[in-house]
């Protein structure tokens, strides 16, 4: 990428735009945005990373937000605020849970947006709650932009954040599957070495 091609990420689109014409990265790895740039490819983890520090760029602070699944990968979304609603950046893939306008009044909000499209290789609707906000500005002194140090110790400090509930256990019971036509567009130019392989039932 060029630095003019650098400089045209001046909105979320064109962000979301990047990250959805880069090959999905299959590699149990968590490369910086400047890796990200230099290699151009990227996972769900990488590609929120990325979008958050283009996002910064552009006058947005730094924020993550992860969608945890069941017999399914969480998946996390870079997050930003426009005339007080939310809105997401994300790298995914499955063609369904990528960008979000910023119209969602809040996260919760934001987060059930991707319900209905939220689901595993067999069907199964698998969201099950969303993190409060990740903010990235406390790893600055380690330099989480550009550095080539692997940053999975970014995601392993979700841990230390609440997580909140999008649906009971009896809503779980009573969810219908994904009919075919949405498994297909949201299967669509999935690399399949990079997708989940959930269990049947769960187990």
């Amino acid at each position: 990428m060029t630095k003019s091609d650098r400089e045209a990420l001046d909105t979320p689109w064109a962000i979301q735009q990047f990250l959805s014409g880069i090959p999905y990265n299959p590699k149990e790895e968590c490369k910086s945005p400047g890796r990200v740039l230099l290699e151009g490819s990227a996972h769900c983890f990488e590609g929120a990373l990325f979008a958050a520090s283009r996002l910064r760029r552009i006058g947005h602070p730094p924020l993550l937000v992860d969608l945890r699944a069941w017999n399914d990968d969480d998946h996390v979304i870079a997050v930003f605020k426009e005339d007080g609603c939310w809105g997401a950046v994300a790298k995914s893939n499955f063609t369904t849970l990528q960008f979000r306008e910023p119209v969602y009044r809040s996260l919760r909000e934001l987060a059930m947006s991707y319900f209905d499209l939220y689901f595993n290789t067999l069907g199964e609707k698998t969201l099950r709650a969303y993190s409060s906000v990740l903010r990235l500005a406390k790893f600055d002194d380690r330099d989480w932009m550009e550095t080539d140090e692997d940053l999975e110790y970014i995601g392993d400090d979700f841990s230390s954040l609440r997580y909140h509930d999008l649906v009971t256990p009896g809503q779980v019971e009573r969810l219908s599957p994904v009919s075919g036509d949405l498994m297909k567009a949201g299967l669509l130019r999935s690399d399949p070495a990079g997708l989940y392989k959930p269990s049947k039932g769960g187990v």
